[in-house]
This record gives C-alpha cells, structure tokens and sequence, in this order.
C-alpha cells in the first residue's frame, strides 16, 4: 500500500545546513558560538543524566522567573524551532487554518503544512519598513483562522512590533477565538531597549524563544514556549513523541548561562553594536541596496535595486568566497539576509567581497 503523505522538507534549512557554508560567512543568524571556557563551569558540575521529569526544575524555574511566568506556564523545548512546532502542534488540528505573516522565516510555513493546517497569509512590506498592519490582519482573518504567526523582531528583516499593535492584533484575533504565535526568539538582542514578553499582552497569546541567536548559545538548543498552563501541559505530552528526554548536560549548562547572562549579554551587546554600525555604513555606501534601519537583532534584509539576487549569490560563493542567504527563501527573491553576529573582522572583509561581488554583476 502506498501512502499519499506529502513528503515534508525544509528548503531553507537543507541550504543552511549543506551549502551556506563560506571561508566569509555572512548568512548566519545568530551569535557564533560563546566560548565555553567563559562559562565559569567545571566537570564536577555536570552530569550524564538525570531522572525524568516534564522540565529539569532549576532551569523551569530559570526560564520562568526570566520570563515573569510561572513555572507550569513554560515548555523547555530544543531550540525555537521545536518550541514552534510543539505550540503549532497544540493550537492546531488537520485541516484549521492558520494565518502567517509574508515574507517569513520558511520552516514556519513548512511546520503547519506538515500539520495539515490551511495556510493564509497577511502582508509585511518592504514599502512599510516591514511593519505589521493590524488593518491587513483584519482584512485576512477568518473564522477558521485558529493561530495567528508573527516573528518580532521580524526574520528576516529584523522590524520590530510594538505592544500596542501586538495587543490589538491579539484582540482581533480573540474575536475570532483564534491564539497569536509570537516567535521572540530574535528580541532577545533588543539589549538596548529589552520588552517584555508578548505573552503577557492577552490570554489567547503564546510565545516561543531561546538563547540561541542571541547569545552565542545555540550549541545548547535552550529553547521555550510560554503557554497557559493547560496548553503547556499538551506541548509537554506531544513532545513525549519527539525529544522524550532532553540531553542533561545541555540543561545544566543552560541554568549556569542563565546565572550568568549579564556578562554573556554584554559580550553580546558589544559585539552587535559594532558590527551592525560597520554594516549600516556598507549598505548606506551602496546605491545599489536599500534595506530598512533596525537598532536591533542580528540580520538585515537588503533589496538588489537590479539584477538577480541568486546570480550575485553564486559569484559571491564561487569567486568571493562569501555566503548571504538568498531572498527567495523568505519570498523575496530580489532581497538577501545577512548575518552581523559574526566576528567583526569577518564581517568587514565579507562586506568588501560583497561590494566586490555587485560591482561585478553591474558591470
């Protein structure tokens, strides 16, 4: 008997994993990795394993204080992306319907898809900074509409959503007795001006995060979902299909990153600030990109004024030795991502290839 399952892949992901890899790699998302020597750890303090449980309490307890939640209210999942796969799975059945933000992270669509859901979709324009319009979420809502999906800081493009729009959105969505999904997972580096959780913006929110773009820590896969306390309950009993039981030494080292996230926030902080001014000044050089201005995050999402996106993508790889995330994973096939969370003199002279690299495709 032959099964009539659609085979579910990611695009994005099989391309970050098997060909963004570059001598200058500027497609990055997050932080590249903290030192594990700066963690102040040592081998007595770890152990293999540890009797199982739904959430290692020291790190519930952690995660939960961090986020001005209780304790039942959060999900420890691996990394964001299983963080939204386990709220997905929960707020939806086969056939509801979901309505996404566009463009988006890609493996966002591809989760509800796998899930069965319908997918609809509200517009995020370049024209508008990549602003969400509750007007246009309005406008596509429906009363099948079960979740509505937002990134902030936005993937790619880094725009930030304010608690006023998000807390009307959320009242739209009620209405309608549908959830908001807000995936925060980039707001962590809102070092500057930090917001608290959209979780706390209405009762129909749910909000999925980790430390790994952020922080140089997504060797950990130190993720969350935030998620009143009957929902958590469910994500705990769907994950018993997939993780069953985290990697201890993982949880361990993530509640001592936790008691020391100052000064990897600071690490952090430094390294951001310097290099999202180095790249400001490239673009601001360039009159053949124009991106939007963040004060935050750790990508930016530029647009070629002319020419093709994948054709300068190949010649940066192939003659410059430098990689960006090609637009049309994110549905923008005249934009590319790139990642500033590198090191900074990486970044400086992938820029210049970069510039090389447009110069050639415009002569």
């Amino acid at each position: 008997m032959t099964s009539s399952r659609k085979e579910t892949r990611s695009a994005y992901l099989e391309w970050a994993k098997l060909r963004s890899a570059a001598k200058y790699n500027l497609a990055t998302s997050g932080l590249d990795g903290y030192p594990l020597a700066k963690l102040p750890v040592k081998i007595e303090d770890l152990e293999i394993s540890v009797g199982g449980s739904y959430g290692y309490p020291p790190l519930q307890e952690r995660l939960a204080r961090r986020s001005a939640v209780a304790p039942e209210c959060v999900v420890a999942a691996n990394g964001t992306s299983m963080a939204n796969h386990l709220a997905m799975a929960a707020l939806l059945k086969r056939g509801d319907e979901v309505l996404i933000e566009e463009p988006t992270y890609e493996p966002l669509l591809t989760v509800a898809e796998y899930l069965g859901a319908s997918v609809r979709r509200f517009r995020r324009r370049f024209e508008d900074g990549f602003a969400v319009d509750p007007r246009e979420v309005e406008r596509q809502i429906t009363p099948r509409t079960r979740v509505v999906v937002i990134t902030n800081l936005h993937n790619p493009s880094g725009a930030r959503t304010a608690d006023d729009r998000l807390r009307l959105i959320g009242e739209i969505a009620q209405s309608r007795n549908a959830h908001v999904l807000v995936d925060e997972v980039y707001l962590e580096a809102c070092f500057d001006a930090p917001a608290r959780s959209a979780f706390h913006l209405g009762s129909n929110f749910v909000v999925t995060s980790s430390l790994t773009k952020a922080f140089g820590l997504s060797g950990l896969r130190c993720g969350w979902v935030l998620a009143p306390a009957p929902l958590a309950e469910r994500m705990w009993r769907i994950n018993d299909l997939y993780g069953v039981i985290p990697a201890h030494v993982a949880e361990l080292l993530s509640v001592i990153a936790l008691d020391h996230l100052q000064e990897i926030e600071e690490y952090a902080r430094t390294r951001l600030q310097t290099n999202r001014t180095i790249l400001q000044q490239f673009i601001a050089s360039r009159k053949d990109l124009r991106a939007i201005r963040t004060d935050a995050g750790t990508t930016a999402f530029p647009r070629l004024a002319s020419g093709k996106v994948d054709a300068l993508c190949q010649l940066l790889r192939e003659k410059y030795e430098t990689s960006v995330v090609p637009g049309r994973f994110f549905e923008m096939p005249n934009h590319f991502r790139v990642g500033i969370g590198g090191r900074t003199e990486l970044l400086e002279e992938g820029l210049k290839r970069l510039g090389k690299a447009l110069d050639e495709i415009a002569g």
